[in-house]
């Protein structure tokens, strides 16, 4: 193999170790099966409130842009042009659910966790701080205490 072609694999593995590749699977495939769970409250609890001013499924909401819309016999449109605003309601009602489940489950609880952390490492540190710089004054005073034993009382020292 050439070198190009040896750095452009190694680069690729280089890619691949660094984690990220790893959580972006481990979320891609989280976020498909809660995908599922969020669809079944949609379409097993959502749809039923929702249905209760009309229809069970949202899918079948729409208007007609061109009057009349007719259909035929399996439910296609064959004339008029159709507005599905049902669906469009129904994806973004499945993506509002699936957000505010994202963040009062997962985000917010790790943004309190990290801030806690963060503060316990600011106290760690304040502490450390305070640990040195009584270490400097005690350091001071012996210094200063050697030179007062160095330097007789009446006499000038360079």
């Amino acid at each position: 193999m050439s070198k190009e072609k040896e750095s452009v694999l190694a680069g690729f593995k280089a890619f691949l170790m660094r984690g990220n590749v790893i959580d972006l699977a481990v979320a891609v495939v989280i976020g498909t099966a809660f995908t599922n769970v969020v669809n079944s409250v949609v379409k097993g609890l959502i749809n039923p409130v929702v249905g209760a001013f009309g229809t069970k499924d949202l899918n079948k909401y729409s208007s007609c842009l061109k009057s009349p819309c007719e259909t035929n016999a399996a439910g296609e449109v064959v004339t008029g042009i159709p507005i599905m605003w049902g669906t469009v309601l129904s994806a973004t009602l499945t993506f509002l659910i699936t957000a505010a489940v994202v963040y009062f489950l997962m985000v917010l609880p790790m943004a309190r966790y990290l801030a806690r952390r963060a503060r316990q490492q600011a106290a760690k540190e304040e502490v450390q701080e305070v640990v040195e710089v009584s270490e400097l004054e005690v350091l001071k005073e012996i210094r200063d205490a050697l030179v007062a034993q160095r330097t007789v009382p009446g006499q000038n020292t360079p």
